[in-house]
C-alpha cells in the first residue's frame, strides 16, 4: 500500500508543497504574537511563587507596599527603569504593564490582561507569604 501511495504522488509535489508553505507563512506570523503571549506572559501564582513566563519570583522578595501602590495606580518610582519579567522584549498590545518593586530595590514590569485581578490576587498572596529576611 505504501508503494502504491508513493507511486500516486504527483511529479510536481515539491512545487505544491512550496506553494502551500508560502501560503501558510503569513498565518505563522499571525500566530507568533498569541504564542509569545502564552510563553512569555503567562502568570501563575501560588502560596510562595509568582511565575511569569519563564521566570519565577519568590513572593517574599516582592515589596508588598509596591503591590498596594500599584493597586491605586501609583508606580514605585516613575523615573526609574524597570526590567520586563517573563523573557519577552516588550509589553504586547492589549496588555497592561504593572511596575512593582522588590525588597532589594529592583523595579519589575509584569504584563497582564487584567490589572486589577492580578494585583488583588498578588496583594493577598504577598500578605500571606512568609517573609524570610536575608
Amino acid at each position: 500500500m505504501a508503494y502504491m501511495g508513493v507511486g500516486a504522488l504527483p511529479d510536481d509535489l515539491g512545487v505544491w508543497l512550496g506553494l502551500g508553505a508560502l501560503f501558510l507563512l503569513p498565518l505563522g506570523g499571525c500566530l507568533a504574537v498569541p504564542l509569545s503571549k502564552l510563553v512569555h506572559h503567562r502568570i501563575d501564582l501560588d502560596a510562595r511563587t509568582l511565575r511569569v513566563g519563564r521566570e519565577r519570583l519568590p513572593l517574599d522578595t516582592l515589596d508588598p507596599g509596591s503591590v498596594r501602590a500599584a493597586l491605586t495606580g501609583t508606580a514605585p518610582d516613575p523615573g526609574r527603569p524597570a526590567r520586563l519579567v517573563g523573557g519577552a522584549w516588550g509589553v504586547p498590545l492589549g496588555m497592561d504593564g504593572v511596575v512593582l518593586a522588590t525588597r532589594g530595590g529592583e523595579h519589575l514590569t509584569i504584563a497582564t490582561r487584567d490589572r486589577t485581578a492580578f494585583l488583588t490576587a498578588l496583594s493577598r498572596a504577598t500578605a500571606a507569604a512568609p517573609h524570610h529576611h536575608l
